[in-house]
């Protein structure tokens, strides 16, 4: 996938996401941010958290910063340690998507974020897609977008993040010009981009959402916990309570009559 970045269709839907990337992980705060795939994305350029890493399957991929080298459905990092991860087309590149989202979810930690992108199904690249596959079958016909890997679909992604209790914070679709391979061509068509967000805003060719992990019955403690908890247990004087002994016998005497 990463040369059918440097095409100019490549490089328009490149640089849309790019811009996507670094307005939605610029506010997230943490420690530790991880990048799963697709290394021509530098989609945690933008934040701020001390420790950042780029994941990779491939050896042979060039890669623009340092890469691990690992498995998407077996990372090498304990249970809820990780506090932003990203993926840029990686879900639909996976052999597993529902393993690789798991394992996301297992090494995220409470409250922590997901940020995706993929291609649409539903756009008008993906329909020219389908027709270019079914060209190929009959012998003739180039495919348009990477043939490698499968389409998701946007809401089927939401009901997967639903099953393992993720809330979607934000989505979107963007790119909506037609699929064309000449540069030319497609900024002759830039007036699609702002038509298609007010017209049909859920074919753009892809979309993007962040989702955050929700752990049922957990309450986050704020920073003053401690003095909190022993105001708490300290005693508490009551105002206006007086002591009141047993009678006196003259009290007694009176009372009586004597």
């Amino acid at each position: 996938m990463q040369d059918w970045f440097e095409t100019p269709p490549g490089r328009y839907l490149l640089a849309w996401e790019q811009a996507q990337f670094d307005e939605a992980v610029a506010d997230i705060f943490g420690y530790h941010a991880l990048q799963l795939g697709l290394g021509c994305v530098d989609g945690l350029r933008a934040n701020r958290m001390p420790h950042r890493w780029l994941a990779t399957t491939d050896p042979a991929v060039p890669a623009p910063r340092a890469a691990l080298l690992t498995d998407f459905a077996a990372l090498p990092f304990t249970a809820n340690s990780l506090d932003l991860i990203v993926l840029p087309h990686t879900l639909e590149l996976s052999p597993d998507p529902h393993a690789t989202l798991r394992e996301v979810e297992r090494v995220l930690v409470p409250e922590g974020r997901v940020v995706i992108c993929g291609l649409n199904p539903t756009s008008l690249w993906g329909m020219r897609q389908r027709r270019a596959r079914l060209y190929r079958r009959l012998g003739f016909g180039e495919l348009f977008l990477p043939e490698a890997g499968d389409f998701i679909g946007y809401w089927r992604l939401r009901d997967w993040l639903r099953l393992l209790s993720f809330e979607v914070e934000s989505g979107r679709f963007g790119a909506y010009r037609p699929a064309v391979r000449s540069e030319a061509w497609l900024e002759r068509c830039r007036w699609f981009d702002p038509a298609g967000e007010r017209w049909w805003p859920i074919f753009g060719a892809v979309y993007f959402l962040v989702a955050v992990k929700r752990v049922r019955g957990m309450r986050l403690l704020s920073a003053d916990w401690r003095r909190t908890a022993q105001r708490a247990s300290a005693p508490v004087p009551i105002a206006g309570r007086v002591h009141r002994g047993p009678p006196t016998s003259s009290t007694s005497s009176e009372g009586n009559g004597f």
